[in-house]
């Protein structure tokens, strides 16, 4: 069903954005030693907001799934409209995990994430039951799924070069072949900023 049909009969996948309070020192840590712990929370907050804003322009049915603070915290920063999910105990697998499908899983990471991607992860799950758009660092930036995957979340290597890799490796050993979509940048380091300066300016 194509995704414009789906939305209008509510029938489309939830997309899903994993977002942390923007507190400083607990945020983009990685980015401390260029921005500070106040500017690495700035990026922090404007590329959650940024990515809100795509998922509210795709149409689909949207989540954001919290950590770090309380719903009337996220209420006042996002908007008292945005659904919001706390995302709970454990690892990034266990609290993937517990998403329900259909689903679009993000993270808010991606300066390039436009809501036609969204919209394309969502469209690719009803030709096949898992879609997966790849990060150049070797993860990925979403993963969307047709129906629960627990082989996906247990004992990966979450933050390292080798998530993408080894979620292919299950789904193939699954006898499931995902859909690919197109490979984009995350902004993680101090040397991705040169890429995104409108993000620090």
């Amino acid at each position: 069903m194509p995704v414009r049909r789906a939305i209008a009969a509510g029938m489309a996948p939830t997309v899903h954005l994993f977002a942390k309070w923007p507190e400083p020192g607990r945020v983009k840590t990685r980015m401390i030693p260029a921005l500070g712990a106040h500017g690495a929370a700035a990026l922090h907050r404007r590329l959650t907001e940024r990515t809100v804003a795509e998922m509210r322009a795709s149409g689909l049915p949207f989540a954001v799934r919290t950590s770090g603070a309380d719903a009337a915290a996220f209420a006042g920063w996002l908007g008292a409209d945005v659904p919001l999910i706390e995302q709970g105990d454990g690892d990034l697998g266990a609290r993937m995990g517990r998403v329900a499908a259909p689903a679009v899983l993000l993270g808010a990471d991606i300066p390039d994430l436009t809501a036609d991607h969204i919209r394309a992860m969502a469209a690719a799950i009803a030709k096949a039951p898992v879609a997966i758009g790849p990060a150049a660092d070797g993860g990925y930036w979403s993963i969307a799924f047709r129906a629960a995957l627990p082989l996906l979340w247990d004992d990966m290597a979450w933050g390292t070069d080798a998530v993408l890799a080894e979620t292919l490796r299950r789904l193939e050993a699954a006898g499931i072949e995902p859909v690919l979509l197109e490979t984009l940048s995350d902004c993680d380091r101090p040397e991705d900023l040169a890429r995104w300066p409108w993000l620090t300016a």
